[in-house]
């Protein structure tokens, strides 16, 4: 099966732009791709960061530029980004009994986990007890799993970067979660840093998503910024064959001369 991955959208109302570019152009483009190319994708996730200021306005045209795609779209919650603001427009959007954007769907493949890390006010990720509970019954409850988190789980090294994490005292328990997991845990995604990541968390793979807008050039000596800029955008296409997991990084604005090539 086919999916795709897109992150921090940052959309805000028309006109609206963030270092010169226009959140919704770019939106635009990566759907009008995606639907092109990868309509035989089963879903699309965009993890979070809907929207750079949480308008209304903001989710109300994330909600007709979806109209684009042909397959279902799990949306997930950022810091950017307000529930309550969210679901005046994704009314029927599920949650979880404690209000959460905590979601979950059974594939053929397996159970897709979507968590809500987000404390409201607050640019760092939070994961604390009760959503800690309600993915232990998620995961409980299936044989083979995907995560899928806005903020990135773990420290990646990126001292900037790393104030804005998962905080230390819910790393801790949700890692401990994940080697308890660790056999059925296939995959981690996240959004958040706005760069190409991947790796391990307690031996399970993971994959950061670059964004649609601004991208974060790391920066691994001890410092109190990191350098964003216009790097091109992209999105990921995620392939579950069997055991394996193939991730595939499409750059969709790219609009340069492109050389052909054969396999023979």
């Amino acid at each position: 099966m086919k999916f795709v991955h897109l992150s921090d959208i940052h959309l805000g109302p028309p006109g609206m732009t963030i270092g010169g570019l226009d959140p919704y152009d770019r939106l635009a483009r990566a759907l009008g791709h995606i639907a092109e190319h990868h309509r035989d994708a089963g879903f699309v996730v965009i993890s979070g960061d809907l929207t750079e200021y949480a308008e209304r306005e903001a989710y109300a045209r994330l909600r007709q530029a979806l109209t684009m795609l042909p397959m279902p779209v799990r949306l997930m919650m950022g810091n950017h980004d307000d529930r309550d603001v969210f679901f005046d427009v994704f009314r029927d959007h599920p949650r979880d009994a404690d209000g959460y954007v905590n979601h979950a769907t059974d594939l053929r493949e397996g159970r897709f986990i979507f968590c809500d890390t987000v404390e409201t006010g607050r640019d760092e990720g939070h994961f604390g007890p009760g959503r800690l509970r309600w993915l232990t019954e998620q995961l409980a409850g299936c044989e083979r799993a995907f995560l899928f988190f806005h903020h990135n789980p773990l420290h990646i090294g990126d001292p900037s970067a790393d104030g804005y994490s998962l905080r230390d005292e819910d790393q801790g328990p949700l890692r401990d979660l994940l080697k308890a997991n660790a056999q059925k845990v296939a995959y981690m995604f996240f959004g958040h840093v706005h760069a190409p990541l991947c790796g391990t968390m307690s031996g399970i793979a993971f994959s950061g998503v670059p964004s649609t807008m601004m991208q974060r050039i790391p920066n691994l000596t001890p410092a109190e910024h990191t350098a964003i800029g216009p790097l091109e955008p992209a999105y990921r296409v995620v392939l579950v064959r069997g055991e394996d997991v193939v991730i595939h990084q499409i750059p969709f604005a790219y609009e340069g001369e492109l050389d052909w090539f054969a396999n023979t």
